[in-house]
């Protein structure tokens, strides 16, 4: 977004949803950053200093806000990055990968050197890496403090500090404050569960987002009862599991994760935020679709679609292989053989919630009779065999941070694997918001066409938000059953 004063002012007086995340205030009498929709009175416009990001505001010498808690703010959409490898880098910071790694390991993997990948940042959202890095740690940090019960020390760690004294200091330095005296009137615990917000733009479409994701898992691995999403979660060797539901009147999710995935908590938020696309400026898409008259209607009935992306994208890419040229429920009843067979038991408190989804690395070593004992042919049992390789091994990355061009084109070299699956582990996997897969019975029927070739002619004016309108369009078939 160009921050141009006036137009961020004007912003923050409307208290707009859409600019929530999209930039930050700073208020010079305060010494405070805000998000845009805060509700405090409004400063006066000499006072205000507006910044693209958290980091930048911090950055400048400005503390978080306690009322609007700017760590609650939904992040920048894919379509918004000024720059696809800044994105791609923004991303995998987000996720944890210089507080596991280094600097120099992050710009390998991103084909760079350390010094370009600097640049490439810095150029982007006006802070260097390493102050993304920490200001995430010290938000997620601020986040855990506010409303959990967690000790100190496990809140340290689990934001990504490598030890408690450092964790004290970098906070009472750029807070002002112990972080124990941020603690005052955060909620009582919940046994063996930690319960965090998660904001996001209005509107959401939660019934039609959290039914298409049950719709398509297996029970034992995720479900759907009275509204609320629940799944078994498995990060490495870590377990547990994770349900989410709307908060009633408030623009955010209520997320309870057992407290086994603490250890693994910063990689697991940013999963939730790209497994529920809370990161999507609706308000926008839905505008742009709803010029369309065949869009027009959909959008009405469904506003704020988000598009469901994957906790794992193996996992996703598994059950597109499953559903490969047979209907969503017989895949769901394969996926679920593979579930049981393949898949590592996990203890929630919902019996009928008991398994995790199968990994690459298990299905990499599986036997290839094994495979085709869930119920497979050989050639789609090769498939999932050689695709589970690619991605254990590391030579394919199915997550947002991955780079797209290469990504398809190794995923089309895969045996089985043709445009209509890359398009859509696009959308979900990669979290590309401009994708479509043409060629699906379904969209074709829902869009009114006969052939792809007339379907991408007439999604030309869906761009660049064809993987929102493909999801109206499947959502209008799942309202018309």
């Amino acid at each position: 977004m160009n921050l141009e004063p006036d137009i961020c002012y004007a912003a923050m007086q409307s208290r707009d949803t859409r600019f929530d995340g999209v930039f930050f205030v700073g208020v010079s009498s305060t010494g405070i950053f805000c998000r845009p929709v805060c509700t405090v009175r409004l400063p006066r416009r000499d006072r205000c200093t507006f910044y693209a990001n958290a980091a930048s505001a911090e950055a400048a010498g400005y503390r978080p806000c306690l009322r609007c808690r700017p760590e609650l703010a939904p992040g920048t959409s894919r379509i918004d990055a000024v720059s696809r490898t800044a994105a791609r880098a923004f991303t995998r910071i987000d996720a944890g990968a210089l507080t596991d790694g280094s600097l120099e390991t992050l710009a390998a993997e991103l084909g760079l050197g350390a010094r370009q990948l600097r640049r490439v940042v810095e150029q982007a959202y006006g802070v260097s890496p390493v102050q993304l890095a920490q200001t995430r740690r010290l938000l997620l940090a601020k986040q855990l403090i506010a409303d959990t019960r967690l000790p100190m020390s496990e809140v340290a760690f689990a934001a990504g500090f490598s030890s408690v004294r450092r964790f004290n200091h970098l906070f009472q330095l750029r807070y002002g404050m112990n972080p124990t005296a941020m603690r005052r009137g955060a909620q009582p615990a919940e046994d063996g569960r930690i319960v965090l917000k998660l904001g996001y733009r209005p509107p959401l479409h939660w019934d039609g987002l959290a039914g298409f994701l049950a719709s398509r898992g297996a029970t034992a691995v995720e479900r759907v009862d009275g509204g609320v999403y629940r799944r078994t979660v498995q990060v490495g060797d870590i377990t547990g599991w994770l349900q989410a539901e709307p908060e009633p009147g408030r623009d955010q999710l209520r997320l309870t994760v057992s407290d086994t995935l603490v250890p693994v908590l910063r990689h697991l938020l940013a999963g939730v935020r790209h497994l529920f696309d809370l990161n999507a400026s609706p308000a926008v898409i839905d505008e742009h679709l709803g010029g369309d008259p065949l869009m027009a209607g959909f959008v009405r009935r469904a506003p704020g679609l988000r598009i469901p992306g994957a906790l794992d994208g193996f996992e996703v890419a598994l059950r597109a292989i499953l559903g490969q040229q047979i209907s969503v429920k017989a895949a769901t009843t394969v996926f679920g053989r593979f579930a049981t067979t393949f898949g590592r038991p996990v203890v929630t408190p919902w019996p009928e919630l008991n398994r995790a989804a199968p990994t690459a690395e298990i299905l990499a070593d599986a036997g290839l009779q094994q495979i085709i004992d869930q119920g497979l042919t050989q050639r789609r049992a090769r498939t999932i065999q050689a695709l589970a390789r690619e991605v254990a091994d590391g030579s394919l990355v199915l997550t947002p941070s991955a780079d797209v061009e290469p990504t398809q084109q190794a995923l089309l070299a895969l045996p089985g694997i043709g445009p209509w699956t890359v398009q859509y582990l696009t959308m979900r996997a990669l979290g590309q918001p401009d994708a479509l897969p043409e060629s699906d019975l379904g969209l074709l029927r829902a869009a009114g066409c006969d052939r792809p070739a007339e379907l991408l002619t007439r999604a030309e004016a869906w761009r660049p938000w064809r993987s929102y309108a493909a999801m109206h369009l499947w959502q209008s078939l799942a309202l018309s059953d």
